[in-house]
């Protein structure tokens, strides 16, 4: 386990590195002037363009400037803003827990509900529950989240008649708040990745009903609910790699997710980063998506030890 979780973070590591490079190139390949975009409304003349582009670097090649950000960065120094002229740590500082937040709840809903419909599909195949967890799985996974966003917000204020509050408010503030604005985009996120885990843990928990152990287990005399429990954790490992491959979407979803319900969130940072040209905190803030990306991964990947104990003794 040591040696593959060793092998997990050096990969990581490369995979870190080759996205500074790429995203670096990549938003400076877009058309769009970063000086520009921040003096859109003001009167300057080119003389005062050049020089706020020498200021902030922008004149040297893309190699120098590549060079210059891994140096600050060895050093703790990840720039500023250009346009909220602040350290690009503190505006992530305060936006990363909204997201985070977020991300958890859509995860544990999408998990709850996916696995228990999987599962009651699974164990009652054929029924009417197997038939409309299916269609509903279905529809889950044809409908994009941003959609689902609109759908909720139109249904709770015209039929309704309620909206969530605009102004946010971070959990150790005003807790109900705090829930009432983050309950329905967590809901649209989640509503993809729990349709992914019903049809996985269906298809994961049908072939271990029809395996082996478990007709022996049937043959000793156990109960129903004791095959079920068995059969449901030798189910988890597919439904376990699903997760840690969905949160990527999830991750994405909140970019989208959060500018239609006014979250103050990382997604939105990124979101409003690349309409305004702002170099710096893009380039940290998807760095950031991809560092949580890989860290969810290799957690799954160690969790299979803990569901399985056959993985243990395959990674020694």
């Amino acid at each position: 386990m040591p040696r593959m979780i060793a092998r997990r973070v050096l990969y990581g590591f490369l995979i870190l590195n080759v996205m500074t490079v790429a995203l670096f190139v990549l938003v400076r390949m877009v058309p769009g002037d970063p000086v520009r975009a921040q003096l859109a409304d003001a009167a300057v003349s080119e003389e005062q363009l050049a020089e706020l582009t020498a200021e902030l670097g922008l004149d040297a090649p893309i190699a120098v400037q590549l060079g210059r950000w891994y140096a600050d960065a060895a050093r703790g120094d990840l720039g500023e803003s250009y346009a909220l002229g602040r350290p690009v740590t503190e505006v992530i500082a305060e936006r990363l827990p909204v997201t985070l937040e977020l991300t958890v709840m859509a995860v544990l809903l999408g998990v709850v509900v996916g696995l228990a419909a999987g599962a009651v599909s699974a164990a009652r195949r054929g029924s009417w529950i197997d038939n409309i967890v299916r269609v509903g799985a279905a529809l889950g996974l044809s409908m994009p989240n941003f959609w689902i966003g609109l759908l909720l917000i139109s249904f709770v204020s015209v039929v309704l008649g309620w909206l969530p509050p605009l102004s946010y408010r971070g959990p150790t503030e005003d807790l109900g708040t705090n829930l009432a604005q983050l309950v329905l985009p967590a809901i649209a996120l989640a509503v993809g990745l729990s349709a992914s885990i019903a049809r996985m843990s269906r298809s994961a928990m049908l072939d271990v009903l029809g395996s082996d152990f478990v007709r022996t287990l049937r043959a000793k005399g156990s109960s129903e609910f004791t095959v079920f429990r068995h059969a449901l954790r030798n189910s988890l490992i597919p439904v376990l790699t699903l997760v840690g491959v969905q949160l990527g979407a999830l991750l994405g979803g909140t970019v989208i997710l959060e500018q239609i319900f006014a979250l103050p969130g990382l997604g939105r940072t990124v979101f409003e980063a690349v309409g305004n040209r702002d170099y710096p905190l893009l380039q940290v803030s998807v760095l950031l998506f991809g560092f949580l990306f890989i860290t969810i991964n290799l957690l799954v990947d160690i969790s299979y030890g803990v569901v399985n104990p056959r993985m243990r003794a395959t990674s020694r």
